[in-house]
């Protein structure tokens, strides 16, 4: 660290509009201190305690925040593009409208983070820790959320075209009215889940596990639902042409209403036929 700004880096320093770009502050005590507006583009910031630091407006594009702790901080409006936050703590952080495309935050912990409106597009999100997150209306066309926990998460009207999201926990979640076009979610679990009129327009769900999700009034043409388990799932007025059924459950499921719905192959009771033609 730059022995000039050692003084300067201690808990609850006011650092607002300070230029430290491409700085190092590597295991920096930055708690509580007020970095609104600052420069730290392309900063080292590993290891760096940033718990309820406010970076609101703060440019970090392309810094180093791997393992840093950020629980509580305030990333409101913050520029995180190409950042570094692997294995970052960021539980119950402030983060609406921050802007994180290509950003890597694999196995981060963002559990209860507020990341309602953020930009998150291309960003990797392997194994990340999104329990209880608010990701509202965020932005997450292309990411990587592989084997993610995103359990009782909020993703409504969520933008996760062509996301990546194969083995990812989402029970519970609430994915009212998201777009999951083309999305790929094979062995991912949706038990319980909310996908009420949800787009999942070719997207992959094989093997998926979907029992007692809400599906009333989603789109799923083109869907691969081969082997998901849809039991006790509500199907009632969803759109199925041309979705692949082959093998999946559907026993006990509400079909009623769902259109142009092609069941061969799939697994069924008597009495799901008969609620399709009624």
């Amino acid at each position: 660290m730059n022995p000039e700004l050692g003084a300067l880096i201690h808990p609850d320093a006011n650092l607002e509009d300070a230029d430290l770009q491409d700085q190092d502050l590597s295991h920096a005590s930055l708690k509580g201190a007020n970095l609104k507006n600052a420069n730290l583009d392309s900063a080292r910031l590993p290891f760096a305690d940033l718990r309820t630091a406010n970076l609101e407006d703060t440019n970090l594009e392309g810094a180093e925040l791997f393992l840093a702790d950020l629980r509580g901080a305030n990333l409101r409006h913050a520029k995180l593009q190409h950042t570094n936050l692997e294995d970052a703590n960021l539980k119950d952080a402030e983060l609406r409208f921050v802007k994180l495309q290509f950003s890597r935050l694999s196995g981060a912990n963002l559990v209860n983070a507020d990341l309602s409106f953020a930009e998150l597009q291309h960003a990797s999100l392997r194994r990340a820790n999104l329990r209880g997150a608010n990701l509202q209306l965020a932005d997450l066309r292309h990411t990587d959320l592989e084997y993610a926990d995103l359990r009782g998460a909020n993703l409504q009207g969520v933008f996760l075209c062509d996301a990546r999201l194969q083995g990812a926990n989402l029970r519970g979640a609430n994915l009212r009215g998201a777009n999951l076009q083309n999305a790929k979610l094979k062995d991912a679990g949706l038990v319980h889940a909310d996908l009420e009129g949800a787009n999942l327009k070719d997207a992959d769900l094989d093997s998926a596990r979907l029992r007692f999700a809400n599906l009333r009034d989603a789109n799923l043409e083109g869907a691969n639902l081969e082997n998901a388990n849809l039991r006790r799932a509500d199907l009632r007025g969803s759109k199925l042409e041309g979705a692949k059924l082959k093998n999946a459950d559907l026993r006990h499921a509400k079909l009623k209403g769902v259109r142009d719905a092609d069941l061969t192959g799939a697994i069924l009771k008597d009495d799901n036929r008969l609620k399709i033609l009624l």
